[in-house]
């Protein structure tokens, strides 16, 4: 018998930040119990490390590239069938609750209901973002991305986590009231660890800001950030504007708090599905759209191909998942498919994607290919990863590439594409990457359609003025 499914996504949560992780200090007791009794994917990836494209992504199994959903302007209105659309076909309820990130929710984007969406501004988005290139965009200096304040207390997003949470507890209690027993699929959305970076302050004290080791190759000890890294970071400068250097510690530990603040409400979660009697019939998924690098290289946020930005926690537990750590890696786009696949039907998902439940139940695969790319919000041109075994190759156009040996060297600490001796694997990573599409093409596409956007809204001058300048804001919680 096919059992339910609760899809749980997070946003920005970085997927070495869990105990079950092997991470040193948070604490994330409920998502190590949840990996406990299922399978951990421990090398899973966004396909674009920014909201609104992962989750377009994420609907639809498909890849930004094939989806034209370039940025976070560019919004799922469910033109494009997902995994939400072939449930449906199928007969299986499916519901939301929390962030989505899509357009409106008047579109039809897959779901029976939708309840508390948060959408994006406007239903237009970020649209001053679109404007990439160097010579054109105007850095918005009204207010910085990570929040006016940061440090221990309440935010609309902590406000908004509780009421989802709370809202997903009352749906388990009405599901199991129903007296429908068909099986079916929920998706939750949370939004912690996303800025801004304000947590209750019992969270907080968990961390102590003095307590908490320094980021690893911070400009100030003399590393020296790859270019297009460089120029993409300088549209929104996040380290250059804390107050001092006890704000900069505070973010630290107020994004640790936020961590354990999600891990809380998840448990809050899974506890009421078990005492909604759903626990031995529902098979749970945790995951989050894409992952934040915190201080590292001096970088806060995502939008960037390195481990802490594209790299994302996946855990998969319920009837008949193995339990252990699965070592193959996957993408978001495994878990659309395999939404899909768990209610007999399936989607026109990105070659390759397969799902979940499959992959755990097989051999490792260590060269598996996982694919991502960036056309958003700082990026002066398109930037491209692939992952194949212990290599990591970042493609950037109009720039020297990057290459890691994630097996030597999993900080990403030494760039070895300038090394002779690395030739033949940078041209055979460079050959899978084009395979999977062609870099120069893509850019040039994704710059004419965010081109076509800001002109259909008026104009750069009109773009300049659309779009929220930091965190989405979280609809409207008065009933």
């Amino acid at each position: 018998m096919t059992s339910n499914m609760l899809v749980i996504m997070s946003d920005e949560h970085q997927a070495r930040a869990m105990g079950c992780a092997g991470h040193p200090f948070v604490q994330t007791p409920h998502l190590d119990a949840l990996a406990g009794r299922g399978t951990r994917f421990a090398d899973a990836y966004t396909p674009s490390p920014i909201c609104v494209p992962a989750r377009a992504s994420f609907a639809t199994g498909r890849y930004a590239h094939q989806t034209r959903l370039w940025d976070n302007a560019m919004p799922y209105t469910g033109g494009i069938p997902g995994w939400g659309h072939a449930l449906q076909e199928n007969g299986v309820p499916v519901e939301s609750i929390g962030k989505l990130h899509y357009r409106s929710k008047d579109d039809r984007a897959g779901f029976d209901a939708e309840h508390i969406p948060m959408m994006v501004a406007g239903g237009v988005g970020m649209v001053w973002a679109s404007i990439r290139k160097e010579n054109e965009r105007i850095i918005p200096q009204e207010s910085r991305m990570l929040g006016d304040y940061i440090g221990p207390g309440y935010s609309k997003y902590t406000e908004y986590d509780r009421a989802v949470t709370d809202r997903a507890r009352q749906w388990f209690a009405d599901r199991a009231a129903s007296g429908d027993d068909r099986p079916w699929c929920l998706y939750v959305g949370l939004v912690a660890p996303h800025f801004p970076l304000v947590v209750p302050q019992e969270y907080f004290d968990l961390y102590p800001p003095d307590s908490l080791p320094e980021p690893k190759l911070h400009p100030n000890t003399g590393y020296t950030r790859h270019p297009w890294v460089e120029k993409q970071n300088a549209m929104m400068d996040s380290e250059a504007m804390f107050k001092d250097e006890a704000e900069r510690k505070s973010a630290m530990a107020a994004y640790y708090g936020l961590t354990t603040w999600l891990d809380k409400n998840l448990g809050d979660i899974l506890s009421a599905l078990e005492q909604a009697g759903f626990a031995d019939t529902t098979t749970v998924a945790y995951t989050s759209d894409h992952g934040d690098n915190l201080g590292a290289r001096g970088l806060w946020g995502k939008s960037t191909l390195y481990q802490e930005s594209v790299s994302i926690p996946m855990i998969m537990a319920g009837p008949d998942m193995p339990v252990g750590t699965c070592d193959t890696p996957v993408s978001l786009l495994d878990l659309s498919k395999t939404i899909a696949t768990h209610f007999g039907t399936d989607i026109d998902a990105a070659d390759g994607s397969r799902a979940l439940d499959q992959i755990a139940r097989e051999p490792i695969n260590p060269h598996r290919v996982i694919f991502s790319e960036y056309h958003a919000a700082g990026a002066v041109s398109a930037a491209f990863m692939l992952r194949k075994g212990r290599w990591k190759y970042n493609h950037f156009v109009g720039f020297d590439p990057e290459l890691f040996d994630l097996g030597a060297d999993p900080e990403e600490l030494a760039n070895l594409a300038p090394d002779p001796k690395c030739a033949s694997i940078m041209s055979e990573l460079e050959a899978a990457l084009r395979g999977i599409c062609d870099p120069e093409k893509m850019d040039a596409l994704a710059f004419a359609d965010q081109r076509a956007l800001i002109d259909r809204l008026g104009g750069r001058d009109a773009a300049m003025a659309l779009g929220a300048r930091g965190a989405t804001p979280p609809p409207s919680l008065k009933q």
